[in-house]
C-alpha cells in the first residue's frame, strides 16, 4: 500500500492535470479493446484510454501490442512520468514481460528511467526477474554504465551474482570486465556474494 500511495501521491495529480476528462462524444467509444487501450498510451491520448478503462475489465491495462509490450512498458520505454504513474495507478502488473521478455524494471533499467524504477519497486517489482537473454534489470543497468540505478537496485535486493544466458556473466563480472566505470563495480563488490549452497 505504501508504493501505491508514493505513485498516487507524485504522479497522479499530474496526470490528472493533463487529462481532460472524457468528452460526450468519448462516450460513444463502443467496441473498443486492449489494442485501442496501447494504441492511446502511444499517442498520448488520455481521453480515450480513461474512457477505455472505465468501461472495460481491469486486464485490459496488461494488453500488449503487436511487439509484445504492454502499455506500462512503453511508456517507460519513452520516459514517460505522466503515462507511467497513470498506469500503475489503473493496476497494471508491474512484472509482467514484453519484447523479449524484459519486464517493465528491465525496461527503466535499460533507458535509465530511476523514478519508474522507484515505483515498480515500492509496488513490489521483482528486483531479480530475468529476460529471455537471462538478463536482469541489474544486469542492464551494469551494461548501461548506469551507476544511480546499479545502487537503486543493489539496495532493493538485486543479486548481482546472478549469471545471464547470452554470454555466462553475472552484473559483477560485467562491472569487473568494464574498467571506463569503476564507482559501479566498487558498489557491487560492496554487496558480498551469497553463500554457495
Amino acid at each position: 500500500m505504501v508504493g501505491h500511495k508514493i505513485v498516487n501521491r507524485l504522479a497522479f495529480v499530474l496526470v490528472v492535470a493533463s487529462f481532460a476528462a472524457a468528452s460526450p462524444a468519448a462516450a460513444q467509444l463502443g467496441g473498443m479493446n486492449g489494442n485501442d487501450l496501447v494504441e492511446a498510451v502511444k499517442k498520448s491520448d488520455g481521453d480515450k484510454a480513461i474512457q477505455i478503462l472505465a468501461n472495460k475489465p481491469k486486464g485490459i491495462v496488461d494488453s500488449k501490442d503487436g511487439d509484445g509490450n504492454t502499455g506500462l512498458i512503453i511508456a517507460i520505454n519513452r520516459g514517460d512520468e505522466q503515462w507511467t504513474g497513470w498506469l500503475l495507478n489503473q493496476g497494471a502488473n508491474i512484472n509482467l514481460g514484453g519484447k523479449g521478455g524484459d519486464t517493465p524494471l528491465i525496461a527503466a533499467a535499460r533507458v535509465g528511467f530511476s523514478q519508474a524504477a522507484t515505483w515498480l519497486i515500492a509496488l513490489g517489482a521483482k528486483v531479480d526477474t530475468a529476460n529471455r537473454m537471462g538478463e536482469t534489470p541489474l544486469i542492464i543497468a551494469v551494461q548501461q554504465r548506469n551507476a544511480p540505478m546499479v545502487r537503486q537496485l543493489l539496495e532493493a535486493g538485486a543479486d548481482p551474482d546472478h549469471t545471464d544466458s547470452a554470454a555466462g556473466y553475472s552484473a559483477r563480472d560485467y562491472a569487473a570486465r568494464d574498467t571506463r566505470s569503476r564507482d559501479i563495480l566498487k558498489a557491487i563488490e560492496e554487496k558480498k556474494p551469497k553463500p554457495a549452497k
